[in-house]
C-alpha cells in the first residue's frame, strides 16, 4: 500500500515541479537559510510543542533535503530509491497507527521550515492532514519601518493573548480589529474554550472560502475572515451551520474580490451623462413610483446633520410627488439599524438611504440579503461593492468661508471648530485655511475638535482671541444660537453670522433619483474594474453652496461670489498650485491640481493651521464608531 501511495505522491510532485518550472518559479522546497537576514539581525525563541498548520509548512531549514521534494512537499526522487522505501514505510505506519513523533521546525514570518521530519510532513500533506505536532523555534527579525515587519510585530503581540498561528493579515491594525471583533478587550487573554471555538469558526469559513477560489485572491484568508465577521458579527457566524456559512460566502464574494483589489473607490464627481442606447429609446422602461426610505441616526429636532437630510427628503417629496413616496426612520443605532432596514425592505422600499457612516456594515448586509433593493450610505471613501456611497465636496464651500474669514478677521486669528477626523473633514479644514491665506497671507487658523475629550470650545475661542470662527455648519429650528456657520465677534463681543455652508441634499437626492428612473444608474458601475462607487458632488452639481448674511460687506460678498463662480464652473480648484503643509512642501508645481483621491484621503494640515489631527485615544467614546468606519489613516511616507 505504501508503495502505491508513493507512486501517486511522486506523480503529484512531478506535476507540481513541472508547473512551477513553466511559471519560472523555483520548483523545489524553499530553504530558510537562503532567506534569513544576516546573523545578528534576528533572535530565536523556543515555543515548545505546538500544533502546526500543515498548509503553512513551506520548506526546509537547510538545503540538504530541499531537492527531494517539489514545492508542494510531494516527493520527486525515483520510486526505486532508498528515500522512496522509507517514505512508503512511513505511509504504512501512518495508516496503521498514525504518526506520533513530533517534527522539529523553525517559524519565520508566519511560515514553518522543517529541520527534522521532512518525510513525515510529506506523508501528512499527501493524506490531507490539517496539522502536525512539532517543536517550534521562532525566528524574530529586528524591528524595522517596513510595513510587513510592523504587521509581524502586531502578530507577536497578539500571539501573547491568543496563540493562534494559522491566521495572519496583510494590513496593519487587523489584529487589534480581530481582538475587538470577537468581543475581547485590548490586552485580554483568550481562554482555552475561546481558542477552540475560534478555531472551529475559522476552519469552517476557511474551507468554504478556499473551495470558492479564495486562494487566487491577493489577500490572506485572515483578511477575508476578518472582513466577514465584521460584516455579519462573530457570534452570529459562530452559530451558523457550514451550509449557511457557504451561502453567505457565495453572496458576499464581491466584497472579498474588492478587498483583494486594494484600490481606491471609483469617485463619481458628477451625475452620469451617458446617452441612452437605441434599445432604451425604442423600449423605454415603464415609469413606476419609487418608495424610498431614509434612516436617520438622530432626529431633525436634535441633530443639524439629520435636519439637513430631512430637508433633502422634503425637497424630494415636493419636487417629485408623482415619482416618489418617502418614509423615514429616526433614532437609528448600531443595535437597531438592522431591524430598521428589515422593516424598510418589508414595507416595499425600492431605495434606502442610510445617512451616517456607522450604518455602513448594516447597509451592506441588507444589500446582500436583498439584491433588488438599492441601498446607499452617506460616507466617503467607503469600499463596498453591494452598496453605493455618497457625500458632498464641502471643501469647496469651506474655501469660500475661509476667504470671508480672512477678509473679516482684524487680528488675523481665526478659529475652525471641527467634529470628527474623518475622510473629507481634513480637506474642509485645509480648504478653509487656504481660502483665508489667499485673502490674508498673515491669517492663522486655530483648529479645535468637538470630539476630543475635555475640550471647552468657548474657552479656547477666548484664549486664542479669534475674531472669526467657523463653527458647526448649520443650526436646527429649536436652537436659538447664533454660533453656527461663520460668525464674527463685534466690538462688544457679540457674534454676528456672516455666512453658512449649505449641504443641499435635496438637489443631490433629486438628481440621483432621475439617474435611477431614466436608466443612467447602471452606467456608473464598471463590473470589470471591481471598484466601490462613491458619489462626490459639489458646487458644479448644485449640492454645495454658501449663504451670505446681511452683515457681509458688499465688496467681500462680490469677491466671494467671483470665487464661487470660478469653482462652480470648474475653472479653479482650491487645491491647485503650490501647496505647503505643516511639515513642508505638498506640491511645488504652480499648475498642479491635487486629484480627487488625494483630496479625499489627505492626512496633512495646511501650514497656517495651528493644531493637529487627534489620535483615537484623544477622542470621546461616542466618536469611536465613526472613527472606526471612516477615520483618517496616516499614509506611508
Amino acid at each position: 500500500m505504501g508503495k502505491e501511495d508513493y507512486s501517486k505522491a511522486f506523480k503529484l510532485g512531478k506535476k507540481d515541479y513541472q508547473a512551477r518550472m513553466l511559471r519560472g518559479e523555483k520548483p523545489i522546497l524553499q530553504v530558510l537559510d537562503d532567506i534569513l537576514p544576516e546573523r545578528g539581525s534576528y533572535s530565536e525563541t523556543s515555543l515548545g510543542l505546538v500544533q502546526i498548520p500543515i498548509e503553512q509548512i513551506v520548506g526546509t531549514k537547510t538545503v540538504a533535503r530541499s531537492s527531494s521534494f517539489a514545492g508542494n512537499f510531494m516527493p520527486i526522487l525515483r520510486e526505486t530509491s532508498e528515500f522512496a522505501a522509507k517514505w512508503a514505510k512511513l505511509s504504512d505506519s501512518h495508516v496503521e497507527e498514525g504518526i506520533r513523533d513530533p517534527i522539529k521546525v523553525y517559524e519565520y514570518m508566519y511560515k514553518f521550515y522543517v529541520a527534522e521530519g521532512n518525510k513525515r510532513v510529506s506523508v501528512m500533506k499527501y493524506f490531507g492532514a490539517v496539522s502536525i505536532m512539532g517543536n517550534v523555534t521562532r525566528i524574530v527579525p529586528k524591528r524595522t519601518g517596513e510595513k510587513e515587519n510592523r504587521i509581524y510585530y502586531e502578530f507577536l503581540d497578539f500571539y501573547q493573548l491568543a496563540p493562534i498561528n494559522y491566521l495572519w493579515f496583510t494590513q496593519e491594525g487587523n489584529y487589534a480589529r480581530l481582538q475587538k471583533a470577537v468581543g475581547k478587550k485590548p490586552g485580554e487573554v483568550w481562554a482555552e474554550e475561546e481558542l477552540l471555538k475560534f478555531s472551529s469558526v475559522y476552519s469552517r469559513f476557511s474551507s468554504e472560502y478556499q473551495q470558492k477560489g479564495g486562494g487566487k485572491l491577493n489577500i490572506s484568508v485572515g483578511d477575508a475572515f476578518l472582513s466577514f465577521i465584521l460584516l455579519y458579527g462573530y457570534e452570529a457566524i459562530a452559530e451558523k451551520t457550514t451550509s449557511e456559512i457557504q451561502a453567505l460566502v457565495d453572496k458576499s464574494w464581491e466584497e472579498f474580490v474588492l478587498l483583494a483589489e486594494n484600490s481606491v473607490v471609483a469617485l463619481k464627481m458628477k451625475p452620469s451623462q451617458k446617452k441612452k442606447s437605441l434599445l432604451d429609446i425604442l423600449h423605454p422602461a415603464a415609469p413606476r413610483k419609487l418608495k424610498i426610505a431614509f434612516i436617520y441616526e438622530k432626529t431633525p429636532a436634535t441633530s443639524a446633520w439629520t435636519y439637513a437630510h430631512e430637508l433633502g427628503r422634503l425637497h424630494l417629496q415636493q419636487m417629485l410627488p408623482e415619482e416618489v413616496h418617502t418614509v423615514y426612520y429616526e433614532n437609528g443605532t448600531r443595535e437597531n439599524v438592522d431591524a430598521l432596514l428589515e422593516d424598510a425592505v418589508a414595507s416595499g422600499c425600492d431605495l434606502i438611504f442610510t445617512t451616517t457612516p456607522p450604518f455602513v456594515q448594516a447597509s451592506v448586509k441588507a444589500a446582500i440579503a436583498n439584491p433588488k433593493v438599492l441601498i446607499l450610505n452617506c460616507s466617503l471613501n467607503t469600499s463596498h461593492r453591494y452598496i453605493r456611497t455618497y457625500y458632498s465636496r464641502m471643501y469647496e464651500a469651506k474655501f469660500l468661508m475661509g476667504a470671508i474669514a480672512g477678509a473679516m478677521a482684524e487680528n488675523n486669528r481665526l478659529m475652525y471648530v471641527a467634529n470628527y477626523p474623518i475622510y473629507g473633514s481634513i480637506a474642509n479644514i485645509n480648504a478653509f485655511a487656504l481660502g483665508a491665506r489667499m485673502i490674508n497671507p498673515r491669517s492663522k487658523v486655530y483648529l479645535e475638535w468637538t470630539s476630543k475629550k475635555e475640550v471647552d470650545i468657548e474657552e479656547r475661542i477666548r484664549e486664542v482671541g479669534a475674531s472669526c470662527v467657523s463653527g458647526k455648519d448649520m443650526t436646527i429650528p429649536e436652537e436659538a444660537s447664533r454660533f453656527f456657520g461663520l460668525y464674527h465677534f463685534d466690538a462688544e463681543g457679540h457674534p454676528r453670522n456672516l455666512a453658512m455652508p449649505l449641504w443641499h441634499w435635496g438637489s443631490f437626492y433629486e438628481q440621483l433619483i432621475w439617474t435611477i428612473m431614466d436608466g443612467r444608474w447602471k452606467y456608473d458601475d464598471d463590473t470589470l474594474a471591481k471598484k466601490a462607487i462613491n458619489y462626490w458632488w459639489g458646487m458644479a452639481e448644485g449640492v454645495v453652496d454658501v449663504v451670505f448674511s446681511k452683515y457681509m460687506p458688499i465688496g467681500t460678498k462680490r469677491l466671494v461670489e467671483l470665487l464661487k463662480s470660478t469653482i462652480s464652473s470648474e475653472v479653479f480648484n482650491p487645491f491647485s498650485g503650490i501647496l505647503y503643509s505643516q511639515e513642508g512642501v505638498v506640491s511645488d508645481d504652480p499648475y498642479h491640481i491635487l486629484p480627487p483621491e488625494e483630496i479625499m484621503t489627505m492626512d496633512w494640515l495646511a501650514e497656517n493651521v495651528i493644531g493637529a489631527i487627534p489620535g483615537k485615544e484623544e477622542l470621546k467614546e461616542q466618536a469611536k464608531p465613526v472613527i472606526q468606519q471612516q477615520g483618517i489613516k496616516k499614509k506611508e511616507g
